[in-house]
């Protein structure tokens, strides 16, 4: 049976953090896979996880079976969360979330309903998005098409580009939008922007699928999730795929939450059976310790407390590494504007190399990132910066 499947390469970026292992210079940096690291270069534990984690094994008393929609309690924080505690379409019972694995559990979940609702829908992706992207729709047999979403040479939005193509989104077809923290640019949308883009859902009858993967590491809890509340507030239809593995840096419990706003009561009870039915199908019942972890912070005022001000912490740190690479490169390579690092949000931000420079930082100086000169900022910390810097500026002028 299996004897003529080819054996297929790596996956680029998980591939990196392969070599990044391998590689014995005491100096190496690892730019490339999107996790949050702290100055150490550890990937923690957050306080609020831990202290969640010991009062669930101390009230868990059983390991059978979740609820089909996931742990419970889960899902009502979420909402919470994502729309806001009186959020008009909580009001009006328009909602109902899932728990899924991951962030990536919610995006094929998504596409398999789209699939089921409207088969020849096509699913508008922003160029660039996040790779993953594309094999999570498209496995579910959705057409993918393109709209331009970010500039190389200004290394900014390029919002009338991207207005002039979603202008001619046909009805029923699927716009796909980052919530917050653009992933791989950094490159956010304004409030005003979003203004205009849910005037345009209403005119062209579109259905907008937000990518909610960062809520908290961009401008604050609040002001990240300004698209999606506005879109529910306003849109008889909105579908929202969220990722608990940044920020609350659940990576390996895989917790992440679909949530769908329906036109009225009656569909989301429509929609919300049909869920279970896909999910019945790919995974039968979600996972529960990471919904259950995210479930007992969200519930207790202290421990939420806890966790905002850790997370704070984290979106602070981003910030500063940013704003300390833009002035290390300066100092290193005064020729080259950088500034536009420190105006992105979120972990990730393009250098604008080209492919032999960042191949050049690779095998000279152990830098890893990805070909398109995609980093993390998280991967950096003060102890590197300058290092950074001085190959980043050795291998711009080595051209």
């Amino acid at each position: 049976m299996f004897e003529d499947l080819p054996l297929l390469p790596s996956d680029p970026i998980l591939g990196l953090s392969v070599a990044y292992r391998e590689d014995p210079n005491p100096d190496k940096v690892d730019l490339g896979v999107g996790v949050y690291r702290n100055e150490a270069g550890a990937t923690p534990i957050m306080a609020a996880v831990a202290a969640a984690e010991q009062e669930r094994l101390r009230a868990e008393t059983s390991k059978a079976y979740t609820f089909p929609a996931g742990y419970p309690g889960a899902n009502e924080v979420v909402n919470e969360l994502l729309l806001g505690a009186g959020h008009s379409a909580l009001r009006a019972d328009r909602v109902r979330s899932i728990q899924t694995p991951g962030g990536c559990g919610a995006l094929r979940v998504a596409a398999e309903l789209i699939t089921r609702a409207r088969p020849k829908a096509r699913v508008w992706v922003s160029t660039p998005s996040w790779a993953n992207h594309v094999p999570l729709l498209g496995g579910a047999g959705l057409t993918l098409e393109e709209y331009p979403y970010y500039d190389y040479e200004s290394h900014s939005l390029d919002f009338e580009s991207m207005l002039s193509v979603l202008t001619r989104v046909p009805a029923g077809d699927v716009v796909l939008f980052h919530a917050s923290c653009h992933n791989p640019s950094g490159a956010d949308l304004s409030p005003e922007q979003w203004r205009q883009l849910t005037d345009l859902a209403l005119e062209r009858n579109f259905v907008p699928l937000i990518d909610s993967a960062y809520q908290g590491l961009g401008e604050g809890l609040e002001e990240d999730a300004f698209g999606p509340r506005l879109m529910a507030e306003r849109l008889p239809e909105v579908i929202v795929a969220s990722s608990f593995s940044k920020n609350f840096g659940l990576y390996r419990e895989r917790a992440g939450a679909l949530t769908l706003v329906s036109a009225n009561t009656e569909q989301a009870l429509a929609c919300h059976s049909q869920l279970l039915s896909v999910t019945r199908g790919l995974y039968s019942m979600p996972p529960a310790h990471g919904s259950a972890i995210v479930d007992i912070i969200l519930h207790s005022p202290e421990l939420t407390r806890l966790w905002s001000d850790e997370l704070a912490q984290m979106r602070a740190r981003i910030q500063g590494l940013r704003q300390a690479l833009v002035a290390t490169l300066a100092n290193h390579l005064p020729e080259r504007d950088f500034s536009f690092i420190a105006r992105e949000r979120g972990m990730f931000s393009f250098l604008g190399l080209s492919e032999a420079q960042v191949a050049r930082l690779r095998t000279d100086y152990s830098i890893y990132m990805t070909a398109n000169s995609r980093i993390n900022v998280a991967g950096l910390s003060d102890d590197k910066m300058d290092y950074v810097g001085r190959a980043i500026a050795q291998a711009v002028s080595t051209d």
